[in-house]
């Protein structure tokens, strides 16, 4: 290399650490992070949170608060937490390294990676819902252009799941590839898709397994996507939006829609290694959050399904489905994020990746939503995470 050549990388490098510094607030510190967070737990009546902060890749600031369970038990950083659909999240990070290992291909169909056609599998026999119904497809050829891309960017055309389908059976509702609508259904058909596909290309491989590995390697000792017996001390209970204690959800099987159940000394360490980009080549780790035109997300929000794009005017143009997260662009750059909700749990993840900066909050209280807006951004500044279309005016109700 040259010396002016090594000169003028230099003075890109300098000059680009120079913008993030400029556009990149301080992180407060942690009396303030606890003080701050007195006061949403204060404003929601919210009984429990945890909190990690994440700064260039790194894992800064973790606490919890409150309390896990009714007994008034403390909330701890090692306490089991329900990670709901933060799961999704995981996924699609290891079915990118699958993709790496040459396994999927993300715009193949997947009918070419099974051995037989979709709708002649039946049940499981050991968990007979831990799949979709697929012989109700028999009659409807759109199954066979759904692809692992559009099953991690909620555009297969399912609802979120068949059984809350007005006949508990499952439906395509749309050209699939051709528009958002949130769908677990959607993972868990990828997920079938891995455990069940083609031996000879390299599937036919438990997911539990899968994730299991990357836990370990991340020194995630409290997490797994299926309950066992390890984890069954010092778990959180939740409450609902009406203050009622609900008791932890301890799932049978591994539903990689939301079965996860972690811990904000655990989870962080996933998050940190999605940010930096580690254990994925760095095309996959771009794919994830690459804001395609076709996965430009239209409609005003999450929920209900099925909503009517926007007038084009109304749209926001940097919303994007990325690959089991939602990306965006705001005033400190381009982010992703992914949310984790039912009637009784209030998790989040955001993420900015010029400054590899994160916040991860876990509530075992879903009311905690109503707060996250103000929480995310005292601490990381302006984002512009779309919280609003997330929730609407849905924020910290069960």
């Amino acid at each position: 290399m040259t010396k002016k050549l090594s000169a003028v990388l230099f003075t890109t490098f300098c000059l680009s650490v120079a913008v993030v510094a400029l556009t990149t607030p301080a992180i407060p510190n942690g009396a303030a992070i606890d003080a701050e967070v007195s006061k949403i737990m204060a404003s929601t009546q919210a009984k429990g949170i945890a909190i990690a902060v994440i700064d260039r890749g790194k894992v800064g600031y973790v606490h919890a608060y409150g309390v896990r369970n009714a007994k008034g038990d403390p909330l701890t950083a090692d306490t089991v937490m329900y990670g709901a659909s933060l799961t999704k999240m995981v996924f699609a990070y290891t079915v990118m390294q699958l993709v790496d290992r040459g396994k999927l291909n993300l715009d193949t169909p997947l009918m070419d990676d099974l051995d037989k056609p979709l709708p002649s599998y039946g049940p499981d026999p050991v968990f007979p819902d831990k799949y979709g119904p697929y012989k109700d497809l028999a009659g409807d050829p759109l199954w066979e252009k759904i692809t692992p891309r559009m099953c991690l960017t909620h555009s297969t055309g399912f609802s979120n799941f068949w059984f809350i389908e007005p006949d508990q059976k499952l439906h395509i509702h749309f050209e699939p590839g051709t528009q958002f609508s949130y769908s677990g259904e959607g993972f868990i058909l990828l997920q079938f898709v891995v455990e069940h596909g083609r031996k000879a290309q390299g599937l036919g491989l438990d997911v539990g397994d899968l994730t299991k590995a990357n836990f370990d390697r991340l020194g995630m000792t409290r997490t797994s996507l299926v309950w066992h017996d390890g984890l069954d001390t010092d778990v959180a209970d939740s409450w609902n939006d009406q203050g009622q204690p609900q008791p932890h959800d301890k799932r049978s099987k591994v539903r990689v829609a939301g079965s996860m159940n972690t811990t904000i000394s655990d989870l962080p360490k996933f998050v940190a290694a999605l940010v930096r980009g580690d254990g994925l080549t760095a095309a996959s780790r771009a794919e994830m959050t690459k804001p395609l035109p076709q996965h430009h997300i239209a409609v005003a929000h999450q929920f209900p399904l099925f909503l009517p794009d926007l007038p084009a005017s109304e749209q926001r143009k940097d919303l994007y489905a990325g690959l089991g997260v939602v990306a965006f662009d705001g005033p400190q750059g381009h982010g992703f994020y992914k949310g984790g909700h039912d009637g009784q749990t209030a998790n989040t993840v955001v993420c900015l990746e010029a400054a590899q900066r994160c916040v991860v909050i876990l509530s075992n209280d879903v009311r905690t939503e109503a707060g996250f807006a103000d929480l995310v951004g005292f601490i990381l500044g302006d984002t512009g995470v779309p919280y609003d279309w997330e929730y609407g005016d849905h924020a910290g109700k069960s």
